[in-house]
């Protein structure tokens, strides 16, 4: 075997040096830019969402203070969900209530109705519209509890960022309520417009609900009163003549006069129009099933749903017939670009 030179030696480590040194000098560097790259276009990615976001604010006439506040769309529907959905129902539950709270919003924003709010209020923070509280009043309800209830809320919220319901490409009537009889209602039954998405659909998970079921009793003078009538004599008070496709009562005849069910449920207070009654005494005991109108989604139904295992999507598909689930994007920008 030959012996290698020494000065071949030399010029063969000076070669290799100069390849492998300006590797070695870039690597750690390249694999520090990456990281560091990845993360400065995921935080840039969620402040330009939020700042886009953050243009649409939603007029709250604030019924308490008497004061019209401005709240980030986003911020509302999670004040929204906080008081109309209680916050230890199943996350899909949450993330459904979601959705309808942010379609109703954005249509009231895009169609401009604004019924029954004052001048320079989109919407009022009641019942009239949808219930409202901020941070500062749910801290206040939840006390220990506000930390976990609204970390979950927000969480739910989130997962659906933008998203709404429409039918035929425009934002329904995404009308809730809180425990049915077994059965939703067709929306002419309680309102005067037929709506293709808010027909009668079963929901027998309803039964389940701690508000399925109540009772309310009024002496004889009390009923009487309040309806404007006289029982009459007999056994028998009254007698339903007709039902509504959600099986309640659409109309009940007692002593000749008519009314319908939701005549009698606001006239005596009850907790929906699906009742019946007996007299017992001088006392009538009224037995009602369901709580609310019962059009739309039912919120423990969803709940019992989240907890079979069905998601968010498969709940509002089911409570709302023919729907799609959208995004709210392009609504929101005719809206802006009407200011």
């Amino acid at each position: 075997m030959k012996r290698v030179k020494p000065f071949f030696l030399f010029f063969a480590a000076i070669f290799f040096i100069i390849l492998m040194v300006p590797s070695l000098l870039v690597a750690p560097f390249a694999e520090k830019t990456k990281a560091t790259l990845g993360e400065e276009l995921a935080e840039k990615k969620t402040t330009d969402v939020l700042q886009k976001e953050s243009k649409v604010s939603v007029p709250i006439y604030r019924s308490q203070e008497k004061k019209i506040d401005e709240v980030p769309l986003e911020e509302y529907v999670v004040g929204v969900v906080a008081a109309e959905m209680p916050a230890e129902f199943e996350k899909e539950a949450l993330k459904a209530q979601a959705l309808a709270a942010r379609t109703y919003i954005v249509k009231e924003l895009f169609t401009g109705q604004n019924v029954g709010s004052p001048e320079g209020a989109v919407v009022t923070d009641t019942e009239l519209h949808q219930v409202y509280k901020n941070e500062e009043e749910l801290r206040r309800i939840w006390k220990k509890d506000f930390d976990w209830k609204i970390k979950k809320i927000k969480e739910a919220v989130a997962e659906t960022r933008g998203q709404i319901l429409t039918y035929d490409d425009k934002p329904i009537d995404a009308s809730f309520f809180s425990t049915s009889n077994g059965y939703t209602e067709n929306s002419e039954a309680i309102w005067p417009n037929a709506l293709p998405y808010l027909k009668s659909v079963e929901s027998p998970w309803d039964e389940k609900s701690e508000k399925f079921l109540a009772r309310e009793v009024f002496t004889v003078q009390e009923f009487e009163q309040k309806l404007g009538i006289k029982i009459g004599k007999g056994n028998s008070i009254g007698k339903i003549i007709e039902r509504t496709p959600g099986h309640r009562v659409a109309l009940v005849e007692i002593n000749g006069k008519k009314f319908t069910g939701r005549e009698i449920r606001e006239k005596l207070g009850l907790r929906s129009t699906d009742f019946s009654w007996t007299l017992k005494g001088d006392q009538i005991i009224v037995t009602t099933k369901g709580y609310g109108h019962g059009v739309g989604m039912s919120q423990y139904g969803a709940n019992f749903m989240a907890q079979e295992g069905k998601n968010y999507k498969e709940i509002v598909s089911h409570y709302y017939q023919g729907i799609e689930i959208s995004q709210a994007n392009p609504f929101l920008s005719k809206y802006m670009a009407k200011k």
